[in-house]
């Protein structure tokens, strides 16, 4: 099983739960002398539950026929791949009502939120089509590169349900807010303040999906993708590896020095990538645990 992806979660709950030593030191003084006060305590009702911390993610795989979809939940199964995501999302956010993820044959590659379901959808297809591209890519490890695009996938869908759930403001383009989120989650640093190398593989691979996706229809770009919901897979691509350089100009300059992303956009990507977390943190902090 890969190590927890909730760095964000895990620095939230560790800033509001954490007090100065000296705080530490009155309170521990205080319960020697008002036992009293505890034996009220023992018999005072309990305070109330946050009405937005009454519900929890769950998971359910349903079957599948089509040998894509077989292939896709197998991969998907022996990771236990949805009972982490949904663990992961139960320990940092506040949610109000149960949530399933649910993993099912659609006949073709996709993920998607339903708001009138209350519904993440995690099509297998999406994961066998993701293994394909980086078999044919050549990759070292396609299951494990593959695992990575659906993990990433899964926070980009968790930025349209956040949207919903929580009621936020995007002042943009949605599909491109819900890829900020999703570069933002894995992004952040570890308690020792550095990065961890697997969450930024993670959002490369992700990127690197959508270069596969690129590859898959050449030539000229159809006059209707321009005004499609999303970015076009290139843009998506680049937005990416920016966000993953601008975390950590240093620790990922070979990003740029490789050539995957022009400098005159690695110029502006660590800005850019500040003012993105700062803005989804503040978007997101009433609802962490």
């Amino acid at each position: 099983m890969r190590a927890s992806l909730t760095p964000l979660f895990v620095v939230a709950l560790l800033v509001a739960g954490c007090g100065t030593s000296q705080q530490r030191s009155s309170a521990t003084e205080s319960s020697t002398v008002e036992t009293s006060a505890e034996a009220s305590a023992k018999t005072a009702p309990s305070p109330p539950q946050d009405p937005e911390d009454q519900g929890g993610m769950t998971f359910v795989y349903e079957d599948a026929t089509s040998p894509e979809a077989i292939s896709g939940r197998k991969l998907m199964q022996r990771d236990g791949l949805l009972e982490f995501l949904a663990a992961d999302a139960n320990e940092g956010l506040k949610l109000p009502y149960e949530i399933p993820i649910v993993g099912m044959q659609c006949d073709q590659a996709n993920a998607f939120w339903s708001p009138s379901r209350r519904t993440m959808f995690i099509c297998y297809e999406d994961l066998d089509l993701a293994r394909q591209i980086f078999v044919k890519d050549g990759d070292a490890d396609p299951d494990k590169a593959a695992l990575n695009t659906e993990v990433a996938t899964f926070y980009h869908e968790l930025g349209h349900m956040a949207i919903d759930i929580y009621h936020l403001p995007a002042t943009g383009r949605e599909e491109d807010v819900a890829d900020q989120l999703a570069a933002f989650i894995l992004l952040q640093p570890d308690d020792d303040g550095k990065l961890d190398p697997d969450k930024v593989q993670t959002v490369v691979d992700f990127s690197r999906e959508f270069d596969g996706y690129a590859a898959m229809n050449p030539g000229p770009i159809p006059e209707e993708y321009f005004a499609d919901v999303h970015s076009l897979d290139q843009t998506r691509k680049y937005d990416l590896l920016c966000w993953a350089y601008g975390a950590d100009p240093v620790g990922n300059a070979e990003i740029v020095t490789d050539g995957r992303l022009p400098q005159r956009r690695a110029d502006r990507c660590k800005q850019e990538f500040d003012r993105m977390s700062s803005a989804w943190y503040t978007l997101l902090e009433p609802h962490l645990k």
